[in-house]
């Protein structure tokens, strides 16, 4: 299946926390969009990888996803290396997307710049043809994304754009309450286990009031933020209006 959206991202909640709104926005407009976790999240303090993996499930019929994926990849450990971007390469070439999202090029958690680099590193690498990659025994045509965007996570960084996701708002918080194990509910069973980060009722407000702050300048009740490396083209300056 072509996507024209896939997220590539370290962890099960990364993309819900910083980008579902827009997931949910571009799916409205008929957009084909999937996730690829790297990893299942197993060093996280609260849940095990069975659940983790049933909340990304969970959280995949919420949002409307076309493709889930987790790679396995060593959480906290894996590294970027020949192995690891020929993975993601794959992934690449098996779903053929025009944009990438991956995770904020920098952050408190290592592993979210260490996967945003690697994606960046794997989109270059799917498209050379000289490099060789099988998925079920069949040999990938080389595929490289028009556009790699980064999200925004716990760490503040002046986006490059937004995106105006008041009205799937509530989609948004749904898809993030599916990781029951991980984030603060309302429920007592998200109260049980060791307390963390992210798992306090501050933690939610947070994410909520940095949409509000993104929204803010542009008129909107909420936003959510990315970053791009390079200049994005424009042709007609109407397009930005």
């Amino acid at each position: 299946m072509k996507l024209d959206i896939l997220v590539l991202v370290a962890h099960p909640d990364d993309a819900e926390l910083a980008c579902s709104g827009t997931i949910l926005k571009a799916i409205s407009q008929g957009h084909k969009v999937g996730i690829v976790d790297y990893t299942k999240g197993e060093m996280g303090t609260r849940g095990t990888p069975e659940i983790r993996m049933q909340e990304a499930a969970d959280s995949a019929k919420i949002l409307g996803l076309h493709a889930r994926e987790n790679l396995g990849f060593s959480d906290v450990f894996f590294t970027n290396d020949k192995a690891h971007q020929l993975e993601v390469a794959k992934i690449i070439r098996k779903y053929r997307p025009d944009i990438v999202i991956t995770n904020a090029i920098e952050d408190r958690h290592p592993d979210h710049g260490k996967a945003s680099q690697l994606t960046v590193d794997a989109c270059f690498i799917s498209g050379l043809k000289m490099v060789k990659t099988e998925l079920d025994g069949k040999a990938q045509e080389a595929w490289r994304p028009k556009n790699i965007f980064h999200i925004i996570q716990s760490t503040y960084l002046a986006p490059d754009f937004v995106i105006d996701v008041t009205d799937f708002w509530e989609g948004k918080e749904a898809s993030i309450r599916a990781f029951k194990s991980q984030f603060h509910t309302g429920s007592s069973e998200s109260d049980k286990g060791d307390q963390t980060f992210i798992s306090s009722p501050e933690f939610m407000e947070f994410i909520k009031s940095r949409a509000r702050e993104y929204g803010q300048h542009v008129g909107a009740k909420y936003a959510e933020g990315f970053t791009k490396a390079s200049p994005i083209i424009v042709n007609d300056l109407f397009d930005l209006v």
